[in-house]
């Protein structure tokens, strides 16, 4: 508690020292930097930001709300609900909160209350996109499916040639069993986008279900070229090859599904079944034994395995047993099976058998009774239960593409800020460069700028030499806690580590006020320069900025070379504020001048030192955003003059030739960008060719 009570302490004496003297603390400004410190996905930073504002001021909603937001990204759903509760309780006027617990009663599995908060979400924003999808998935989850297919509809109406919404259309019709509205949807979705793997998987799987298998055939192998990395594609594929009898390339889609996804029970079930159609018995027991125990394992977990997974499992391989003379095991296999369902002729057969093999003929003429006695009574119901229903002992067809991850059904932090969604994009291109892009499996998005920091993240593939001598001199003057190093990859704070970072403000400014405090007196550059850099690593960019620009004004002229890293670091800085606003909405009028200072700052340190690589390259990914691509090759040309090996000047100079239709020049770019170390460009070169 001491250690708790200190770190709040030297936090709100830290906010106070960036408000340029006010006794009092402006939480509109605290406010703003937490928002920004969610923004750029430091959700434990922007947990401590909002818990300052709270404690000044207990009565204002959006600090509850915003909180609320970084819980849900840390999957703190309990503590999400408590302050989206204390939100509406004190403003029951805020769509964006609504749509916040809606998430959140979702991911709690309280689906009933989640529909009742998007509904009061869209009672205040009817015309919202997020808030009707994500209503439209939850009544599906209530099978609510007429509404929920409603909410589709009055979007389509506003899109009609939206493959995402038609994709969703088709999934909902898929839940409902109405397989000719899924079949519409998804053939229209394939046709609007033809380059979508998803909407061919699920047209795919639905002709399958339709024994449309030419037509099934051609649309899995369309998914399949795309690029497809769900399993379930090739399980379905290779069902296709199977019932074909071509047995070689039904192996082959079989073991490339279970690479895919090694928990798979229906992938190992299928192989199974191939090898013993092949006579290739113990590895097909080898696969029935792993589709057993991972069918087991999710029955456990509370996944959807249901008794009729489990019984085609046994019954294939008891007959597998057999094969292999093993009777007791295959005996155990049909008992099990019976239990589940005990109306099934074929194993009563079977278990004789292997009973007979085993000498027990007592037990062979039991079973050989049970199953005479069933057929005689076949007719009739009268010792038929709900369990006793046929189960299916065929191969499994993949019925859901679980890993297609939709970006609206997820958490859209900016939504529940009612900040305007952008619109899906026209090509699978984008130009953002910001955000954890580590997590957007198979986007196309620049490398981002390269920093100054104390703590980078080193990815050895990379032969970019992330050097510059003027760095290395400041370094060795040692006027700051720990040296500098380029990188493009900044690593995220530990809580410890931020508390550390706060401290060190409120020593640094200890040291800037008595060095000020002498007559005539300014405080040493280094000094401004230090905390800017504290500054910048707790995200607030301003104060970072603001001391930058001092310590540039306090610079000796004995240490002039010292100007380009600071003014380099500025820019930087600026940039990140600037982007932040820009993609809040904030950007005002003056905003366009602190544009223009930000190039004007990378233009000075390439005048300076005209071989700082970096500046260069920033500078290009800038008027990549502005959508200057021409002045963006440019520079991203001269980067690559100055170090051949600048990987992520290939890279993005690739995309941007690509964006801009060169796209053999941007091929050739991302085969040097992959031969420097950014492997991702190989993905890219299958797909743009």
């Amino acid at each position: 508690m001491q250690r708790i009570c200190k770190y709040i302490i030297v936090t709100l004496f830290c906010l106070a020292c960036t408000i340029s003297g006010h006794a009092q603390l402006n939480t509109d400004r605290i406010t703003s930097i937490g928002r920004n410190a969610l923004y750029f996905e430091d959700y434990v930073l922007a947990i401590q930001y909002f818990n300052q504002v709270i404690k000044l001021k207990p009565y204002l909603a959006e600090p509850y709300h915003l909180r609320a937001i970084a819980k849900i990204q840390l999957s703190d759903y309990q503590g999400a609900l408590r302050d989206c509760d204390r939100a509406i309780e004190l403003n029951p006027f805020q769509p964006g909160a609504f749509y916040t617990r809606g998430y959140v009663y979702r991911q709690l599995h309280m689906t009933a209350q989640a529909e009742q908060d998007f509904t009061k979400a869209l009672s205040f924003s009817p015309d919202n996109k997020t808030y009707m999808l994500l209503r439209a998935d939850t009544r599906a989850q209530l099978q609510e499916y007429d509404l929920a297919r409603q909410d589709i509809e009055y979007l389509l109406r506003r899109e009609p040639k939206s493959a995402n919404l038609l994709f969703e259309k088709g999934v909902i019709c898929i839940q409902s069993s109405d397989t000719a509205c899924a079949y519409d949807a998804f053939l229209r979705a394939a046709e609007y986008d033809s380059q979508n793997a998803s909407c061919w998987s699920a047209l795919g799987m639905v002709q399958l279900t339709q024994k449309q298998e030419d037509e099934a055939l051609v649309s899995l192998t369309k998914a399949v070229n795309l690029g497809s990395k769900w399993p379930g594609d090739y399980i379905n594929r290779g069902i296709i090859f199977y019932r074909k009898h071509n047995y070689r390339s039904a192996l082959a889609d079989y073991d490339r599904a279970v690479t895919l996804d090694k928990q798979n029970a229906g992938c190992y079930y299928n192989r199974g079944m191939l090898r013993h159609e092949l006579g290739d018995y113990n590895h097909a027991l080898e696969d029935f034994n792993t589709a057993y125990d991972l069918a087991l394992q999710q029955a456990d977990d509370a996944q959807p395995t249901t008794n009729d997974q489990l019984a085609g499992i046994l019954y294939q391989r008891g007959t597998t047993l057999l094969q292999l003379r093993q009777w007791q095991e295959a005996a155990d296999d049909f008992e099990a099976m019976l239990r589940l369902y005990p109306a099934f002729l074929p194993s009563y057969y079977l278990a004789a058998q292997a009973y007979t093999a085993m000498g027990n003929s007592k037990k062979a003429y039991q079973y050989r009774k049970q199953a005479y006695d069933l057929e005689q009574n076949q007719a009739s119901n009268d010792r038929r239960t709900a369990t006793d229903s046929v189960p299916n002992t065929d191969v499994q067809i993949a019925h859901a593409q679980t890993q297609k991850r939709d970006r609206r059904k997820e958490f859209s932090a900016r939504t529940a800020q009612n900040q305007e969604e952008p619109e899906d994009e026209p090509t699978k291109y984008t130009s953002e460069t910001r955000g954890a892009i580590q997590h957007r499996t198979g986007e196309v998005v620049n490398e981002p700028l390269i920093v100054l920091t104390y703590y980078a993240r080193q990815d050895a593939l990379r032969r970019t030499n992330y050097y510059h001598y003027l760095v290395q001199q400041l370094n060795n003057r040692h006027d700051l806690p720990s040296p500098l190093r380029f990188t493009p990859h900044e690593l995220p704070l530990s809580a410890d580590l931020i508390s550390d970072h706060f401290e060190q403000i409120s020593r640094l400014t200890d040291r800037i006020e008595q060095a000020e405090a002498a007559p005539a007196a300014t405080a040493p550059a280094a000094l401004f320069f230090a905390r800017a850099m504290e500054f910048a690593l707790v995200q607030d960019y301003s104060s970072a900025i603001d001391d930058a620009t001092r310590a540039l004004n306090n610079l000796p002229a004995t240490q002039q070379q010292q100007a380009v890293i600071i003014t380099f670091c500025r820019a930087n800085w600026r940039y990140k504020l600037l982007d932040f606003q820009r993609a809040n909405g904030e950007l005002r009028q003056e905003s366009a001048m602190d544009f223009e200072i930000m190039l004007r700052d990378y233009d000075y340190v390439m005048q300076q030192q005209p071989d700082f690589a970096f500046a260069y390259y920033n500078k290009a990914n800038i008027l990549c955003t502005q959508r200057n691509f021409d002045a963006a090759i440019e520079h991203y040309t001269q980067a690559i003059q100055i170090d051949p090996d600048f990987a992520e000047a290939w890279f993005n100079r690739g995309l941007t030739y690509i964006y801009t239709d060169r796209t053999e020049q941007g091929l050739a770019d991302l085969s040097k960008a992959g031969e420097l170390g950014i492997y991702q460009a190989y993905n890219l070169i299958t797909r743009f060719q």
